[in-house]
């Protein structure tokens, strides 16, 4: 049974975002939908001191956009979020281990595509350091029709989806009984039963992208998600 998840791509996003890619066999990035500003697409969030505090990446594009082509509003936003990562994480038992990459990612090299910079992000967290297996894929590579539900719907049976794994927030605009008469078993992620971990400052926050998880539990990151 080929297992699918179809999702835009966020930056660093959160661990229930892993633990879907972490499902399935094939994970579709579908960044050809319309850009949402001030959404998961080009923002997250860190613990600090004083709570929640959002990082976000300056964009160009506007909500007449897909994700794919939202380009980055310069580059000042790259030195400014590896200084915050440094400010509010340095302490953190294993940023040490992540700091070469978070180098080479925000001071090394220049982000024009939104896009872009979210898959390699995404990518090389999963099999780097979470050691996830699952195939990326671009929903651009499938052919796919209509709008909405039915796009999505159509892009799975191109993929050859047989069973598909979507976060709970669809359930507002899927169809479950259209997946049913594809052929298409339709599981809903539930994201309710995450351990704490040790974390920096209290009290705990789940919300928070996936670095704070990897700064303070590193090898054993995994087990906070999915139990390994």
């Amino acid at each position: 049974m080929k297992k699918v998840a179809v999702l835009q791509s966020n930056y660093i996003p959160w661990k229930g975002y892993f633990d879907i890619i972490h499902d399935v066999d094939e994970f579709i990035f579908y960044d050809e939908v319309q850009f949402t500003k001030n959404d998961w697409r080009n923002r997250n969030q860190i613990l600090t001191p004083a709570g929640l505090q959002w990082i976000t990446i300056p964009t160009t594009g506007s909500i007449t956009n897909t994700i794919d082509e939202v380009s980055t509003a310069g580059s000042q936003w790259q030195r400014k979020h590896f200084n915050t990562l440094v400010t509010y994480y340095s302490k953190a038992p294993f940023f040490h281990k992540y700091r070469p990459f978070l180098e080479d990612f925000y001071l090394n090299r220049t982000w024009e595509n939104l896009s872009t910079l979210n898959r390699y992000l995404i990518t090389h967290i999963s099999q780097d350091f979470l050691g996830i297996k699952t195939k990326f894929s671009d929903s651009r590579f499938y052919e796919s029709s209509g709008s909405g539900h039915l796009k999505l719907l159509s892009l799975l049976k191109s993929a050859k989806a047989e069973y598909y794994v979507s976060g709970p927030a669809a359930k507002s605009y899927i169809h479950a009984e259209d997946y049913e008469e594809a052929g298409i078993e339709l599981h809903w992620k539930d994201y309710s039963q995450y351990p704490e971990y040790p974390q920096l400052h209290k009290p705990f926050h789940h919300n928070v992208t996936i670095l704070d998880l990897l700064f303070n539990a590193g090898d054993e990151a995994p087990k906070y998600i999915w139990g390994e």
